[in-house]
């Protein structure tokens, strides 16, 4: 890779770069697989050793090994040059598209064995980009750029550890494994694979930057001892270039970097003591590795911090501790949480219901009344911190949900079935608030955006909230401990929302075409109306002139324009034969008599009737009526003049509206408004496919998306979530609509990253008058 211009400062695809890093990465990662696949044996083997009656599959499974050992080298080759040219053509696969695309066109269940083999490989994954977090970053930013500039992440890097882990399942996917095996050789990868794929991912890191691709990224941090401050984790989610770890919440490293000032703060005074609590979690946060674990212990802090100030307010002497009181153990708390999952209260399902009562004190309260049916006395009982704090986080997360999204009615109801479900999750795994890919806040997400702003208006919408119906049901019925019914679900709900996705496409494309149909109308209405009453101001006419040019021939310039625009030669002839037929009536009015009135421009008069729907007779008596009246005109005899035969109901084309458009009312008129000039010019240069958020009068945020601008007014044309129109307006209106807050950049977080951010908002205590010195 020598001799190769700088590129830091021409950005575009460069072919042979890319050719260059495909040769320095994806060979070595086939022949570090191969590697670790010939150490397979030896393992399977002392595995067999202690099978018991098992053995036979681990034998077998080493034979099968061997025997397809170079297909199975082939299929994982493949995937990852298929992935790679996907770079190449400048349009990256996301990972998950090579499972949507083995799902067959009926969306029939995927086996549990398959999904078992999925959840092993997205592990894999996991694993990897815990790893190799700080380098994956910058490879992900150095390879879009020599890819012509496009965005990267873990799921389009086609080296990635998304793709790795999919080129993983592909290579074993032919093969006759048990289950139980199959995924012993998936993890046996993480042990053999991963080391190799971090020098891969250094070496290449390494030659891309010497070559001049983007030099200015910081070099990798030397290996250190796993993040053990809220600092050190604030800078461990910061390392991967933008500071956000693809597989950790978009608002943890906000939230880690204001908690490390606290702690900085805490630190330099000295005089005060440590913050009670913090650093000393229960038992229970320090499964989780790193950062991760650091941000759990943080949420706990925040918790605790929270509920003084509530205890202090309402009761001091409120948490003081019962020394007959046990906490209840966490197989009491699943059995009281199965329980409330299968038959939720009546006062629970209210609460849901209730946008003024917290979710998170009605749980408590259910989980500790619920507890009678165990033979636990509540008065006996109370919940172990790291239990309240589990249930504390789920309800504040889902009265954040509830409350901000466009959420009511029976979806509302279908999102709130999932709360006791997710308490459960975050007594087995607290990881899920804190890990973007798990299972279960990848499920809620999907359910969140099928849900969201969707009131069954559309039989596609009503099909849409009857599948998430389903999927609630289900999850309802057989969630007991076993995470993996979150990924079944999830991967069954996104194929068939991906069938919706592309409903709504055609539904944006449609509102597109309606918008732009609608402002041709409109720019033709205009032409027309502008010649016709260049043609009439201030003169007067007879009746049937006026009635000729008011009808007919106004239709049928508008027409014209329609059909060829403003400059064809259909709009001359148009427009010459008013001119002719206005002169023709300037010199009846002088009077002159014996000219053969309208003989040049029968043609097109007929043409112009026709149009209008009317047969040739009628045409030619039309014509003969205009005739007879320029003559009665020339011989100042009014009584003379002929009116135009009855015409046919001939209405102008009114601009379509969608009949399920709920357009939002515009500020004012464009005279009148007032807004910031670099605002509107900001909108002028607004990207396709932008989306902003829309805030009414009763501050309803509601998502829009820029679909399309018009090439006539530009104006532009905004699509809501369901692909329909519901804001049509000009730069200068979108800029007023920003003076007056009700229009604001969005914010891309899913459900999840969302309403934690809202949970933290409402943790964090409210700043106080600074005390006096």
């Amino acid at each position: 890779m020598s001799n190769v211009l700088n590129i830091a400062d021409r950005p575009g695809r460069d072919t042979r770069l890319l050719e260059q890093a495909r040769d320095a990465s994806v060979p070595p990662l086939v022949d570090a697989f191969a590697v670790a696949l010939g150490r397979f044996d030896d393992a399977l083997f002392d595995r067999a050793e202690r099978a018991g009656p098992s053995q036979m599959a681990f034998l077998d499974a080493m034979r099968e090994l061997r025997r397809r050992r170079e297909d199975i080298i082939g299929r994982f080759r493949g995937q990852l040059q298929r992935s790679w040219k996907a770079l190449e053509a400048g349009q990256p696969s996301p990972a998950e598209r090579v499972f949507l695309e083995s799902a067959d066109d009926t969306l029939s269940l995927v086996s549990e064995q398959e999904l078992e083999s999925r959840l092993a490989v997205r592990n894999l994954a996991s694993v990897i980009q815990r790893e190799c977090k700080p380098v994956l970053g910058r490879l992900d930013r150095r390879l879009g750029w020599i890819a012509g500039d496009i965005t990267l992440d873990s799921d389009l890097n086609p080296i990635g550890p998304e793709h790795i882990g999919v080129a993983v399942h592909q290579a074993f996917v032919a093969c006759d494994l048990a289950p139980d095996v199959r995924l012993v050789v998936i993890k046996l990868c993480e042990r053999d694979l991963v080391p190799a794929i971090a020098r891969i991912y250094g070496s290449l890191d390494q030659r891309l930057m010497q070559v001049g691709v983007m030099p200015e990224l910081p070099a990798r941090r030397p290996p250190a001892a796993a993040a053990s401050s809220v600092g050190e984790a604030a800078q461990d989610l910061d390392a991967a270039g933008e500071g956000e770890e693809p597989g950790a919440p978009a608002w943890a490293a906000r939230f880690l970097n204001r908690m490390a000032g606290v702690s900085r703060g805490l630190q330099a005074t000295q005089a005060a003591p440590a913050a009670p609590g913090f650093g000393d979690a229960p038992a229970g946060y320090g499964s989780a590795p790193g950062a991760q674990g650091v941000l759990l212990e943080a949420l706990h802090h925040l918790l605790q911090e929270s509920r003084r100030g509530r205890d202090a307010a309402d009761a001091p002497e409120a948490r003081a501790v019962d020394p007959r009181q046990r906490d209840l153990s966490q197989r009491e708390m699943l059995s009281v949480l199965s329980l409330l999952q299968a038959s939720p209260s009546a006062t629970l399902r209210a609460a849901i219901g209730d946008t003024g009562e917290s979710l998170s004190q009605r749980l408590k309260n259910e989980v500790l009344s619920s507890a009678t049916q165990l033979g636990v006395d509540p008065s006996q009982a109370r919940l172990a911190p790291v239990d309240e704090d589990a249930i504390d986080l789920v309800g504040m997360l889902f009265d954040v949900m509830l409350d901000e999204r466009d959420l009511e009615g029976r979806p509302r109801e279908l999102i709130g079935r999932l709360v006791v479900p997710f308490v459960k999750v975050a007594l087995l795994d607290r990881r899920m608030f804190v890990q973007k890919t798990h299972p279960a806040r990848r499920l809620l997400n999907v359910l969140a955006e099928a849900c969201e702003g969707n009131n069954g208006e559309s039989a596609a919408e009503r099909t849409l909230l009857t599948k998430v119906e389903e999927v609630v049901d289900r999850l309802v019925a057989e969630f007991n401990e076993n995470l993996a019914i979150f990924l079944t679900l999830e991967e069954e709900f996104r194929a068939f929302l991906e069938q919706h996705r592309r409903r709504i496409e055609i539904a944006e494309r449609r509102a597109a075409e309606i918008q732009r149909g609608q402002e041709r109308l409109e720019a033709a209405r205009a032409r027309m109306t502008s010649e016709l009453d260049e043609r009439l101001a201030d003169r007067r006419v007879p009746q049937a002139i006026e009635d000729f040019l008011r009808q007919p021939w106004a239709h049928h310039v508008t027409m014209t324009v329609l059909r060829e625009g403003d400059e064809g030669d259909g709009l001359r002839e148009s427009l010459a034969l008013a001119d002719g037929v206005l002169e023709e009536l300037t010199e009846a009015q002088r009077h002159v008599v014996g000219k053969p009135w309208l003989q040049a421009w029968r043609p097109q008069m007929l043409k112009v009737f026709a149009s209008v729907g009317m047969n040739q007779d009628a045409a030619a008596g039309a014509v003969d009526a205009l005739h007879d009246t320029l003559q009665a005109v020339a011989a100042a005899r009014p009584d003379l003049e002929k009116a135009l035969p009855e015409l046919p109901q001939v209405v102008l084309p009114k601009p379509v509206v969608d009949e399920e458009t709920t357009p939002i009312q515009l500020v004012a008129g464009a005279d009148t408004l007032d807004f910031d000039h670099s605002d509107a010019d900001h909108f002028r240069g607004l990207p396709i496919g932008t989306w902003l958020d829309f805030i009414d009068k009763d501050n309803k945020v509601q998502a829009g998306k820029l679909s399309w601008v018009s090439p006539i007014s530009s104006r532009l044309l905004f699509v809501n979530r369901r692909g329909v129109r519901f804001c049509v307006a000009s730069p200068e209106e979108l800029a007023a609509m920003v003076r007056l807050g009700r229009l604001r950049t969005h914010q891309s977080e899913d459900a999840f990253d969302s309403a934690m951010q809202g949970v933290i908002e409402r943790l964090e205590p409210v700043p106080s008058a600074a005390a006096p010195a």
